[in-house]
């Protein structure tokens, strides 16, 4: 590639320092950012690259482990485990495992957890808005996690045991022969949970195992022609156990569910000339729930709900070498949903058919233009085109700019388009936009209806999501051991889909649906330091070092502070003020400080190597208390707080066999109203045996 040539004095900086942390090597090859291959030194965009030994050295074990740690991710609990991007919700960000994408988004959120490190080659990370080649859900950005290939045969076998009789087993197995390639991987991870509120009923989180099984077959035909076959398949179980009394009238609800989901990917990859490659793939995944409690008293049924998703994508792409400087990337296909749930009236579908392109251009030896769009007719929303431009200039062999501005959407899900759920235990009703216009009639002949505040009929589709993103970055290697990298950011979304009141039934409770209301905007900057303090032949300490600030607004609400339509009680003299914009904290569950220091010591002659790394999230606004709806009074926030991560690691037996210790929260935080998913400090040792033959 001709962008290769001319990046040498950046390479060799590169390879003169971070050995352990870096988040970028310039020699590896990527595919996210483009959906082709290219050297990360070719890329105009955000990227984060997270590599297999980082992950080891971290001894994470779960893809949440991994993610929390680095700059600009936050990890929220919102209906599950998910990452915040640049301020978005988990649900803006979409995440692939080898460029496909993972369903389950029950509630818009995909349970991080599900997803095993064991067999993971690198995780790719990019940033600001990328349906322009992903479509909807890349609206903050893309996770993708790239699986190991065999480069010979090798096997592993792994297990830690950690706090909470937590347990982790993984087994590996990968070999590479001729034309034939296979890799197989096994884990099971569970733990007895932890409680903190042991004088009450059923745990803060109840026992839970899970396994995960993923395999792939490679045959390559001859030099063109190449088939790979792969599929992954996990399932979880976990108790539920509440009680919905009180202490002295208990009525205690128990049961079992069971998460299962499954995917299968073909892909064809056809080399037709020097010039010109495709490939074609075929991609079903399915995600079933499966949940049952009953009453302990009589053992009669509380709740039985299922969920049932399935997806099939079929695609074709093509990437095309003009020339040295020109590079064509095309692509078509359809999406194929549907979900069936005790939540919805019957079996629900849509479809997605898309197509997309984008053409890399050289300039000269300095600098690139990347132009994209990709287009999506959707069987509700109708259509939709997202273009993106990107670019990047070499000032000198020290300093780098980047720019991308780019056009991000997210579709509609089943929940909002189809949702019909009513809560029995507290009364209030959901209904998707589809559903409203019944809902509210059966409601009405079943008198349950008081007032009806919103008429149904005028309730109008809602539209897709759409944003625009921009990223500014800079990165300097200022020396040899030195590199410092910024990028800023600024996202405008508009028609954001929120909930919203249509009537009150008569037991007190609402009725809810869905409607485009707000437009938000999130903005910041995030930066990174990357020193190598010693890069001997047989040792190596690197420092990395990480903050982002971040504004994160609701463009109605400044509006109407700004037309003096927002009042707040002082709670000490109880006059009611006016609010001005300084009162106004943004979004609720956004931190505006986010910092992350790790240092990480490696001495390959004894095979000895240790870490430590630290996080801080500054205090995050969590709910409304003094009932004008948005985040401006002191105790409206969750207090800001530091986790601490160490680990430490042995190699014996020839670098066979590793010993690893660690603790995770080493400082023991703690903070049970808010954040129940942070369980204290979690003591572990692990232990992995490995042979290797080239």
């Amino acid at each position: 590639m001709y962008a290769q040539k001319n990046n040498k004095n950046e390479i060799k900086n590169q390879k003169d320092s971070l050995e352990n942390l870096k988040t970028e090597d310039l020699e590896q090859v990527v595919i996210t950012a483009t959906r082709s291959e290219k050297l990360l030194s070719e890329i105009p965009i955000p990227m984060t690259i997270i590599d297999k030994e980082q992950i080891q050295q971290m001894g994470s074990l779960r893809l949440s482990d991994v993610l929390q740690e680095q700059t600009g991710l936050t990890l929220i609990q919102e209906h599950g485990e998910g990452i915040q991007m640049q301020g978005f919700d988990p649900d803006y960000t979409l995440i692939l495992i080898d460029g496909e994408p993972l369903i389950g988004r029950t509630a818009g959120t995909l349970e991080l957890s599900r997803i095993a490190v064991g067999n993971i080659e690198r995780i790719e990370i990019i940033k600001g808005a990328s349906s322009s080649l992903y479509g909807s859900e890349a609206l903050a950005g893309v996770i993708n996690i790239i699986t190991k290939n065999p480069n010979g045969t090798e096997g592993s076998i792994s297990a830690r045991y950690g706090t909470n009789q937590t347990s982790d087993l993984g087994i590996s197995f990968q070999t590479k022969k001729d034309k034939l390639a296979i890799t197989a991987f096994a884990n099971r991870y569970g733990s007895n949970g932890y409680d903190f509120t042991p004088n009450s009923f059923g745990k803060t989180v109840e026992p839970f195992d899970n396994y995960t099984f993923q395999s792939k077959i490679a045959y390559k035909f001859n030099d063109k022609i190449s088939l790979s076959v792969s599929g992954r398949y996990f399932e979880e179980n976990q108790i539920g156990r509440f009680d919905l009394g009180t202490e002295e009238n208990p009525n205690k609800v128990s049961g079992d569910g069971k998460v299962t989901d499954y995917n299968i990917l073909s892909n064809l990859d056809w080399r037709i000339t020097q010039k010109w490659r495709t490939y074609f793939r075929l991609y079903y995944s399915k995600y079933k729930t499966d949940s049952k409690l009953n009453y302990e008293n009589d053992n009669s049924v509380y709740d039985e709900s299922f969920f049932d998703q399935i997806f099939i994508r079929p695609e074709f792409q093509s990437v095309y070498s003009f020339n040295e400087k020109n590079f064509l990337t095309a692509g078509i296909g359809s999406v194929n949903e549907s979900v069936s749930s005790t939540r919805y009236t019957d079996k629900k579908y849509l479809q997605t058919n898309y197509i997309f392109a984008q053409h890399e251009f050289f300039i000269n030896k300095k600098s690139n233009i990347t132009l994209g769009a990709r287009f999506d007719s959707h069987s509700v929303y109708g259509n939709q085109l997202s273009p993106k431009i990107a670019s990047y200039y070499q000032i000198s062999p020290k300093i780098r700019l980047t720019a991308s501005a780019g056009m991000g959407f997210k579709t509609p899900d089943f929940r909002q388009l189809y949702l019909n759920f009513t809560n029995n235990v507290v009364g209030y009703s959901v209904f998707g936009t589809e559903e409203i216009l019944q809902g509210v009639s059966d409601l009405q002949e079943a008198g349950q209806i008081a007032e009806v505040l919103l008429n149904p009929n005028d309730i109008k589709e809602i539209k897709a999501e759409t944003s625009i993103s921009y990223n500014i970055g800079i990165k300097y290697n200022a020396t040899k051991k030195l590199i410092l990298k910024a990028n800023f950011f600024r996202n405008d979304v508009d028609n954001l889909i929120e909930t919203q009141i249509v009537a009150r039934k008569t037991n007190g409770q609402n009725l809810f649906s869905y409607t485009n209301l707000n437009s938000i905007f999130t903005q910041g900057i995030e930066t990174e330091l990357n020193y190598s303090i010693l890069n001997s032949a047989n040792s190596t300490l690197t420092f990395s070092a990480g903050y982002q600030y971040l504004e994160a607004k609701d463009k109605t609400v400044l509006d109407e502070i700004e037309d003096g339509n927002y009042f707040a009680r002082d709670p000490e003299t109880l006059e009611t003020k006016r609010l001005t914009k300084a009162d106004y904290g943004g979004l609720m569950g956004r931190s505006n400080h986010m910092t992350n220091a790790k240092l990480f010591y490696k001495n390959s002659k004894n095979g000895f190597s240790a870490n430590v790394r630290a996080i801080y999230r500054s205090k995050y606004g969590f709910g409304d208390r003094n009932g004008n709806l948005i985040l401006d009074q002191a105790n409206e926030y969750v207090d800001g707080y530091t986790t601490v991560n160490i680990s430490a690691g042995k190699q014996l037996l020839n670098q066979k066999l590793n010993l690893q210790i660690g603790a995770d929260n080493l400082l023991n935080y703690k903070n049970e109203s808010y954040i129940p998913t942070l369980a204290g400090r979690l003591l572990w040792v692990r232990m992995e045996f490995s042979i290797q033959k080239k």
